[in-house]
């Protein structure tokens, strides 16, 4: 979340920054509570300091009848010190929950508006296929190479599950391995992490785990919920901790499913793997210093590209505009992969995002480092990234790389892992 002091000092621009976001946020309101707390604040200190003053008169009193005045006067002035107490907790949990609602700040060259405003960086390497056939989705690939089974899955855990099957179960192992591999070997560190957070965790990284809206599930009776990302378990990896900054920027990928109730999702652009509740997924994060995150954001970005080039698979960069970018992220980048199937006649599908959260995460979580010879700490800014989620990158490859006779041709990067070069029609 946002600093309250910088919410307060800056309020107008704050407010401005949420209207460019499109999110509704009473930042008067906030400003008006702040103020009733502090009153309420400096109140109970002022009557604590009272009450220590007549304490130390009870000793000294001359007789019991004074003695007797004294301790009723400190004990008076201790009630109304915890009812002024009382009520600066209320203001304090009506400004957190005000507050938390705040989105980050935004990049000066993220583009305004929706969706649609969002800005095309770039291309891949890889161009758009030029079939001379007419090219299938991936749900029909799926049947006629056996690789999908969403019958099953529904008669197991509901729609919107599956089971993979022969070469898709190698596809989907080999995109893993060579994403972790990939990154390894670039400095970030592999981890598997837990399937499950607690609602704390989910909170500190800006995801809503109840009500209406939500994308989580929660365990029924307890504090745990399924994650819906690695970056949940990552950053709630160093919650409460301060790391020194020569250990900065700490790089990590990490493997896990992914669990999502997609609710409101259902479409034909949504269908087979698209939009799915569980998945597998290779995540980059990172905790920078603050000079660090706007070139470790760019770096990710130039790691995803290069992912994706060599998976042989077209894709576009997005600058993703304001009212897009969810809470947590200061900027974030998408890339769209080319899906040939998708749509009428090809559309392009996200396969990746990443984003820099500056401190809003790290203030939530009370993520801090310090540096050497000076007082105090400082918020770590927090980046993810997505490296493979593998039900969106087998879509786009076996769209792209399905040939005229039915076959599908694996990218090379992919062959050690997959056994084959292509899958035979």
């Amino acid at each position: 979340m946002l600093d309250r002091k910088y919410i307060i000092q800056n309020a107008e621009a704050v407010a401005e920054n949420c209207r460019r976001r499109g999110v509704d946020c009473d930042i008067e309101k906030i400003v008006s509570l702040e103020e009733q707390r502090l009153a309420k604040l400096q109140l109970t200190q002022d009557l604590n300091r009272q009450a220590n003053e007549v304490s130390k008169k009870i000793g000294p009193a001359k007789d019991a009848a004074e003695r007797q005045q004294w301790i009723e006067k400190g004990r008076e002035l201790r009630d109304q010190k915890d009812a002024a107490q009382r009520e600066q907790d209320e203001l304090e949990a009506q400004v957190i929950e005000l507050q938390t609602v705040i989105p980050n700040l935004t990049h000066p060259d993220a583009p305004t508006g929706g969706e649609e405003d969002a800005n095309e960086l770039s291309l891949g390497k890889t161009p758009k296929p030029r079939f001379d056939f007419q090219p299938l989705d991936h749900l029909k690939i799926g049947e006629k190479h056996d690789l999908f089974d969403f019958e099953s899955g529904a008669r197991v855990a509901g729609a919107g599950f599956y089971f993979l099957r022969n070469a898709a179960v190698r596809i989907d192992l080999a995109l893993q391995q060579f994403a972790i591999q990939f990154l390894a070997d670039r400095g970030f560190t592999p981890v598997t992490t837990p399937d499950l957070a607690l609602t704390s965790v989910l909170q500190g990284t800006g995801f809503n785990p109840r009500g209406p809206e939500t994308q989580i599930y929660s365990i029924e009776n307890t504090e745990l919920n399924l994650v819906a990302t690695a970056e949940i378990p990552l950053g709630g990896m160093m919650s409460g901790q301060t790391l020194d900054v020569e250990t900065l920027p700490l790089r990590l990928c990490g493997l896990s499913h992914c669990f999502r109730t997609e609710a409101g999702a259902a479409g034909r652009a949504s269908k087979g793997l698209y939009r799915v509740h569980q998945f597998t997924k290779v995540e980059m994060f990172a905790f920078a210093a603050p000079d660090q995150s706007d070139s470790l954001h760019e770096e990710m970005r130039q790691l995803e590209c290069e992912l994706f080039d060599a998976l042989e698979v077209p894709y576009r960069v997005i600058d993703t505009a304001s009212g897009d970018l969810g809470g947590p992220a200061y900027r974030k980048y998408d890339l769209e992969a080319w899906m040939p199937g998708r749509g009428e006649g090809g559309e392009w599908g996200e396969v990746t995002s990443t984003s820099n959260c500056t401190d809003y995460q790290a203030r939530r979580l009370n993520v801090r480092f310090k540096r050497p010879g000076q007082k105090g700490t400082e918020f770590v800014h927090t980046l993810n990234g997505t490296a493979v989620a593998t039900g969106r990158a087998m879509i786009a490859i076996l769209e792209n790389q399905q040939q005229a006779d039915g076959s599908i041709n694996i990218p090379n990067v992919l062959r050690p892992w997959v056994g084959c070069d292509s899958l035979k029609a």
